[in-house]
């Protein structure tokens, strides 16, 4: 072949890929982005808290026998719940003794867990919905549907004292393994639903979430507070009172994405922050065109995804007032903390990128 045809050939082909690379981000994207405005981080209270790494110094609880332990919680005889990617909930005796209680499920779709007054394990799965694990170990699902249609990214709970159960659905649109699909979309699809024991039904409280994820009751019951976490803020959904049913910003301009929340002895809140801001990603949220690359290709969006960097998290007290911060600001120990719960002045910690739970002891701090 001629060096002119051969040039041209190669040309042409190089065209072609181009163009098909082009229509596959641009008409078969999954997502339809929209522009999101991220709010200046000298906006938050949490930015003049000083920069700490009390993170460092946590107690590793089950090292190198958990697998990235997304939630905690802590019954009434302090007993400690997790559930892992492997599908296991494992908990934690008093005598020091870890337990494989009980395996679910191999979907690595386990995520918020909360026990009940009954003693028994509520425990959010991103495939099967909300499920309920008695003390013998027997899973049954409570709701698996709301208004007909499958609940597909069950992401945290908290159950009341009438024995209502609250819980968040990150996205109706996005599952969990490809949930930065849904912050990259910037478009609302979270909702908070409520399942009554009494009548067996679901129902939707709140809908249209910026990724709705973490969720906690008052101290009094008479308020909710659910984490919109590509929206770096909580709302407030009240249940009592003349504003029953109304909703206000609790918390806002948080330093990263609110991930799980708890209430804690006092009536204050401990709440998850994740590292979901960086210079590129920044960008990323002015342009329409960086989204639909990034969609195209997860490794990509893995490679520059900033969540593992560091930890975060803060306690905020019940007029929304950021009072404590604690970090591990390099990553050195813990990384992508997800839940903070408090029990007898110990903070326990979960994470996405850890093989343990953490513990922290707050009266040394």
């Amino acid at each position: 072949m001629a060096p002119k045809r051969c040039v041209s050939a190669c040309s042409g082909f190089l065209v072609a890929c181009l163009l098909a690379v082009t229509l596959q981000i641009t008409f078969f994207s999954p997502i339809s982005p929209d522009l999101l405005e991220l709010p200046p981080p000298s906006s938050s209270a949490a930015h003049l808290l000083p920069t700490n790494t009390h993170l460092q110094r946590v107690i590793k609880l089950g090292e190198g026998n958990l697998k990235d332990p997304e939630d905690v919680c802590v019954d009434r005889n302090g007993v400690v719940y997790t559930a892992t990617r492997d599908g296991w909930v494992k908990r934690l005796h008093k005598n020091g003794t870890w337990q494989d209680w009980k395996f679910i499920d191999t979907t690595h779709s386990l995520l918020g867990i909360t026990t009940t007054m009954e003693n028994d394990l509520i425990v959010c799965d991103a495939e099967k919905g909300l499920l309920k694990v008695s003390e013998d170990g027997v899973v049954t699902v409570l709701a698996s549907h709301v208004n007909g249609s499958k609940i597909r990214f069950a992401d945290d709970v908290i159950e009341a004292s009438d024995g209502s159960l609250y819980f968040s659905v990150a996205s109706t649109k996005f599952g969990f393994n490809n949930w930065y699909l849904d912050p990259l979309e910037a478009k609302p699809h979270g909702q908070l639903l409520k399942y009554d024991p009494s009548s067996n039904e679901t129902s939707i409280l709140l809908d249209h979430l910026g990724f709705a994820n973490g969720v906690a009751l008052s101290r009094d019951e008479d308020y909710l507070v659910v984490c919109e976490t590509w929206k770096f803020r909580c709302l407030k959904y009240w249940l009592k009172g003349e504003t029953k049913g109304e909703t206000e910003i609790f918390v806002q301009n948080l330093p990263g994405g609110p991930d799980n929340i708890n209430l804690a002895p006092d009536g204050s809140f401990w709440i998850a922050i994740l590292e979901l801001r960086s210079n590129v990603l920044d960008f990323v949220h002015t342009s329409k065109a960086s989204k639909h690359v990034l969609a195209a290709f997860p490794k990509l969006f893995n490679l520059i995804n900033p969540v593992r960097r560091k930890a975060t998290v803060i306690n905020v007290a019940a007029d929304g007032s950021i009072i404590r911060k604690f970090q591990d600001p390099d990553g050195k120990v813990m990384s992508f903390v997800t839940s903070a719960f408090e029990f007898e002045d110990q903070l326990y910690l979960g994470s996405l990128n850890s093989n343990f739970i953490g513990k922290l002891p707050l009266k040394a701090e």
